[in-house]
């Protein structure tokens, strides 16, 4: 794991070296071990090193064999020594053991078709000398980050948009339309980030950059190809890839470690790898310290656990930092317990592995069609579903108005996903944010004009896959994997995904939606097969995510008082409402709302702004308070 910038331009070489240096210096988090650089008349590529695979002979940038062409690579491909064979079979020489070389002379070799080969998370770039062309790429799924940004004749490149900073040619601007569609999402749903002019390159595709002209292209998509397979048979494909995922992700030169919680996912996880070490955190007492049950379940599998109590001080205290990490603005609450279970593991161990992406591949979301408890109108719901598509959508429109038991879960088992599903956060409905916003904040596109985008390159099948579809366009690479991949990397951890894999991806294409989900639960078949590994209690357990105690909190004095302190600043009436936000916090300290999540979406993009803009981006101390 690791960090990579650079940028392209004909700055002398001497501004090169330092502004390069500079930018290397913001992202040492990722890769602590060793650093490495080019520089030439046209680019300057710069790489932070977290050594895992060849320790002694992985360091970056690699050169080909007559070294005009260069690498410079983020992330793992686990299928590495299977390609490697075969590029040393037509004839290419290695002078590492490392897995990045395999993608130079598979570059090399095949082109762009390289990447329908690789297995893996990552995000690289190739640096042809003889062409002066640059090319990259990022991961199918956006495990790995890549950001761009073409500003006052320099094409710029990094892992974490802090790096572009300290580049003189970039300018620094809030980007106006990313607040209200975040109040919304909770997360950064353009296109373009929080800051003006600068963009993610977008998850299975690549990029080819050379006199200016930059040509982004799409290498891979989600599709849908359900077989006419079994249950049983559903379960032994699921079992065998996964089996097969975790044994491909545990190769390193180092010890890997293994996150869980009271769910299914990680569980799965830890126990078919069982390794040395496992890792939970929790708050406090009560449902949100899932540090207890991961114990439990550790000790009856047998493997060893390492747990602790976080409480609101050190989250408050840490906070600040959290956003920093993160580069942009994010109020999911997990970001905070899983930025202190990072720093737990770093202790030990350069690796661990999580149970993200279990819930898109495998439908695990209750909002995908299981949010009510009662089994008679799941039944129902599975039933009607079988109904023609016109006949559904007719039956849809007649009770999306209605007022009846069950009918909020009918309505979603029958109506169009485009109608009514935008992904697994909503924290303001557009209007509360248009209340909220000062003038220059409520020009932006709306919900539906950005989920509507994703929708329309969906494949066609059930409306479940269209909505798995949407949360691996939007949820997941906006959310989920951008804070496993910064909150780890904090703390200079590699994450590893298992169960977000190409192989598992081209098993869950497979299966039946009737085992994805059903009127028995959420990720059906998928549960069945961890049983096979885990106690029944763990493999049918609810998903919780990382229950963080927000409402608590907030209804605190101290943490009250924190929260208000900050939305008493003057930058604050910049964008919102000043006297109607503190209203809406006084309120909810009161008892007289429950705004938590709303308030928390607020602090966190105010948290942020006040590191990136009040404070120019320097990393911040932990604060006391």
């Amino acid at each position: 794991m690791c960090g990579i910038v650079g940028f392209i331009d004909h700055m002398d070489q001497g501004n090169k070296a330092k502004t390069l240096e500079e930018m290397m210096n913001t992202i040492v988090h990722r890769g602590p071990s060793s650093s490495g650089e080019f520089i030439d008349e046209g680019a300057a590529i710069g790489f932070r090193r977290l050594s895992i695979i060849d320790l002694e002979g992985g360091d970056q940038p690699i050169f080909n064999e007559d070294k005009t062409k260069l690498i410079t690579f983020n992330g793992e491909i686990y299928n590495f020594r299977e390609l490697r064979e075969d590029l040393l079979a037509k004839g290419h020489d290695f002078s590492t053991h490392a897995d990045t070389e395999v993608l130079l002379h598979g570059y090399e070799e095949y082109g762009v078709e390289l990447l329908q080969k690789l297995r893996g998370m990552f995000a690289f770039v190739i640096w042809d000398r003889e062409k002066q062309e640059l090319f990259g790429a990022r991961d199918h799924f956006g495990i790995k980050p890549l950001y761009y940004a073409q500003m006052n004749g320099t094409f710029m490149y990094g892992s974490e948009i802090k790096s572009f900073l300290k580049h003189p040619n970039f300018k620094k601007e809030l980007n106006k339309e990313a607040l209200k569609p975040y109040m919304t999402f909770q997360y950064s749903a353009l296109d373009e980030t929080f800051f003006k002019g600068v963009y993610r390159i977008k998850e299975g595709h690549y990029f080819t950059y050379k006199e200016g002209v930059l040509d982004i292209q799409p290498y891979w998509d989600m599709k849908v190809d359900e077989k006419n397979i079994s249950l049983d048979e559903s379960i032994d494909l699921i079992d065998k890839t996964v089996l097969d995922s975790v044994e491909a992700h545990k190769f390193a030169d180092v010890e890997v470690g293994a996150f869980v919680s009271s769910g299914v996912d990680s569980s799965y996880v830890a126990s078919t790898l069982r390794p040395e070490h496992t890792y939970s955190i929790g708050f406090g007492q009560g449902t949100f310290n899932e540090s207890k049950q991961a114990k439990q379940l550790t000790d009856m599998i047998g493997l060893n656990n390492t747990s602790r109590e976080i409480h609101g001080d050190e989250a408050f205290k840490h906070f600040p930092q959290i956003q920093y990490y993160l580069d942009e603005p994010d109020s999911n609450p997990s970001c905070v317990p899983l930025f202190f279970l990072a720093e737990l593991a770093a202790r030990d161990v350069r690796v661990v592995m999580s149970g993200e992406g279990a819930d898109e591949l495998f439908a695990g979301y209750e909002a995908y069609g299981f949010n009510t408890n009662s089994k008679a109108v799941r039944v129902v719901a599975q039933g009607l579903k079988k109904l023609p598509k016109s006949m559904r959508f007719s039956i849809a429109r007649g009770i999306k108005n209605k007022h009846f038991k069950g009918q909020t879960h009918l309505y979603r088992s029958l109506a169009p996903a485009e109608d009514f599903f935008i992904g697994q956060a909503k924290v303001f409905d557009e209007s509360e944010s248009v209340e909220l916003l000062k003038d220059d904040f409520k020009a932006a596109p709306s919900v539906k004009e950005i989920v509507g985008k994703t929708y329309k390159k969906a494949p066609e099948g059930s409306e479940l896959r269209k909505m798995q579809y949407l949360d691996m366009h939007q949820w997941m690479p906006g959310d989920i994997l951008l804070k496993a991949d910064k909150m780890a990397m904090a703390h200079s951890l590699e994450l590893r995904v298992p169960l977000l894999d190409i192989e598992l991806m081209h098993t869950a294409e497979q299966i039946p939606s009737k085992y994805l989900l059903n009127e028995n639960n959420t990720k059906y078949a998928f549960r069945q097969a961890a049983r096979r590994h885990l106690p029944e209690e763990w493999s049918n357990r609810k998903k919780l995510g990382f229950p963080v105690p927000i409402k608590d909190w907030l209804r605190e004095e101290k943490y009250y008082k924190v929260v208000r302190q900050l939305f008493e600043q003057e930058f604050v009436a910049e964008f919102f409402d000043q006297e109607q936000l503190l209203k809406m916090l006084d309120d909810n300290f009161a008892g007289k709302n429950d705004a938590r999540r709303k308030l928390w979406t607020v602090y966190s993009f105010l948290t942020w702004y006040d590191v990136y803009f009040i404070h120019n981006g320097e990393k911040p101390a932990v604060v006391n308070f």
